[in-house]
């Protein structure tokens, strides 16, 4: 497992290959599982690592200002083929490495640390620290940065002594971000010609979602966007006089001092105001799972420019609103269930032009062999009527990307409009799962969406568990499955809802219940119902 840095036609390669065979690395950030570090128990670590399997993660980036993982993490993630890029424990600070005993004691715990660490299988990366070289670094001391002089001694010299001296196969790397070169190049710490990047134009620049689709960097190791938890983790340290998301109960458990008021704000931008506050939360996830889509499809696309994408963050160490995938209470938000299909092994995706009428269908692929299959696509008018649609036999390489089909909309555009146009993409290949997705050319808030009439019915299924079968009359976007006062395990959720197509969704409550009690339970909505009541 290895670190692959070489000159190319964009500047320097950064991806990882194991036995030689390059991947693009496809997971998120950890962070330690609780606040109160011996709460954690053995299955917390096997229940979130295996999450993280079952959105096709393959990578996790052990982040610097956490703590150095117990050895079952390690464990856990040599048995799930769960590669760990792991940082020195140093993050968004200064140190006072000018000092020798400061330097002393450094050396010994990062010694204790690979020694132990050293032998697993996992292990694909050493990192100096956490966003150092990102503001944190100048040419002198000041209250807010500390000198390249002592910088150096400690992240290019001292560290990087260790793992040469106790792991040489092991590479290093001096922080993340970081932009290889002379020191005036490494002051632009998210070159996108070369090393790795922290890219935050969207949640702290205020960028818009389709500002993802402009950057062209080498490997995004932080990125991210928030949500809410949902209803029944928010009902756990909150009273319902609290149940206000600027409530001071809320805002305590908000952790980002920007935090309520941009993801209210990009809300708005980009769906119609919800209705009550559990619309409220349930929205914030839609919204959160949409942003990192926009970024991990079109970085899939750009391989093997950019051959990683490990999102902020996967997990949560108390509940809060926050970036995490997987609230603090283990339950998967809305981005875990759309991570299990944009880090598929095949992805298909579109990209649209609203100016020019065009729509390309990209597919990206992380087999390792070729694969071949039917795509089709359909175009339909948001009440569901089709109005044009086509198919055809493709193929893609190995640990490839590409266009694959060029559609020329300009006329369904121009008899519809693009507030009245969805289409509708599939990929059914050999030896992948099968890949959907949705394609729109206006902001959901624009379009006229009207109740789908979603009918469904849940029956025991073979081998355990239930299933349940759905079918909607319109366009159910986003649909969400969930139950009232009981967790479900689902095999998909938040999927879009195609008119005239059957959904089959395995599920499983987290406690025993008789079929009548499941049904009593069960709720399905989708994203008309956050903002308009049933017709």
């Amino acid at each position: 497992l290895e670190l692959l840095r070489q000159p190319d036609k964009w500047g320097e390669s950064f991806g990882f290959a194991v036995n030689g065979i390059p991947f693009f690395a496809k997971g998120a950030n950890w962070i330690p599982a609780d606040a109160i570090l011996t709460r954690v128990e053995p299955r917390d670590y096997r229940r979130l690592l295996e999450d993280a399997v079952a959105a096709h993660m393959n990578m996790l980036r052990v982040w610097g200002g956490g703590i150095y993982e117990e050895d079952l993490f390690y464990d856990l993630c040599d048995e799930l083929g769960l590669c760990v890029w792991q940082d020195f424990m140093f993050a968004c600070a200064t140190y006072p490495a000018h000092r020798r005993e400061f330097l002393e004691n450094v050396r010994a715990e990062a010694a204790d640390n690979v020694a132990r660490i050293r032998h697993h299988a996992c292990l694909a990366l050493w990192c100096g620290n956490n966003e150092l070289e990102l503001g944190l670094v100048s040419d002198r001391w000041s209250d807010w940065t500390m000198s390249w002089d002592d910088y150096r001694p400690l992240f290019d010299e001292l560290l990087p002594d260790v793992v040469g001296e106790l792991d040489p196969g092991t590479a290093y790397w001096p922080a993340s971000p970081h932009t290889p070169g002379p020191l005036e190049v490494r002051k632009n710490a998210n070159d996108p010609s070369r090393g790795n990047a922290h890219l935050w134009g969207v949640w702290h620049g205020n960028q818009p979602f389709e500002w993802y689709r402009s950057c062209e960097h080498r490997f995004n190791s932080e990125f991210g966007f928030q949500s809410f938890p949902e209803p029944r983790t928010v009902a756990s340290f909150t009273e319902p006089a609290d149940r206000n998301i600027s409530s001071p109960v809320m805002e305590h458990h908000q952790r980002s001092g920007i935090g309520n008021t941009t993801i209210v704000r990009y809300m708005l931008e980009w769906f119609r105001m919800p209705t009550s506050f559990e619309k409220t939360l349930w929205l914030s996830q839609i919204l959160q799972g949409l942003a990192v889509q926009y970024a991990v499809e079109h970085w899939r696309r750009c391989m093997p420019r950019g051959m990683g994408t490990l999102y902020w963050q996967l997990n949560d160490c108390w509940p809060v609103a926050s970036w995490s995938s997987i609230d603090f209470e283990g339950r998967w938000k809305a981005l875990h269930h759309l991570a299990r299909r944009f880090y598929a092994p095949v992805l298909v995706s579109g990209l649209e032009d609203a100016e020019r009428g065009t729509l390309e269908i990209h597919l990206s692929s992380d087999l390792l062999k070729s694969c071949s299959g039917r795509l089709q696509w359909a175009a339909t008018r948001v009440s569901g009527a089709r109005v044009a649609g086509g198919s055809s036999e493709v193929r893609i390489a190995p640990g490839r990307s590409r266009r694959v089909q060029s559609l020329d909309l300009r006329p369904l555009l121009k008899a519809h409009g693009e507030r009245d146009l969805l289409v509708w993409l599939d990929f059914a290949g050999d030896g992948a799962p099968r890949s959907s997705n949705l394609v729109s050319f206006v902001r959901p808030k624009a379009m006229e969406l009207r109740d789908p009439r979603i009918a469904w019915s849940v029956e025991p299924a073979t081998g355990g568990g239930c299933e349940l079968k759905l079918r909607a009359r319109r366009p159910a976007l986003w649909t969400w499955i969930q139950a009232e006062d009981c967790d479900l395990r689902l095999s998909d959720n938040f999927f879009h809802l195609r008119p005239g197509r059957s959904k089959k969704v395995a599920l499983c409550p987290e406690r025993p219940l008789s079929l009548a009690q499941l049904r009593r339970r069960l709720r399905v909505q989708s994203l008309v119902d956050t903002y308009a009541d049933p017709e």
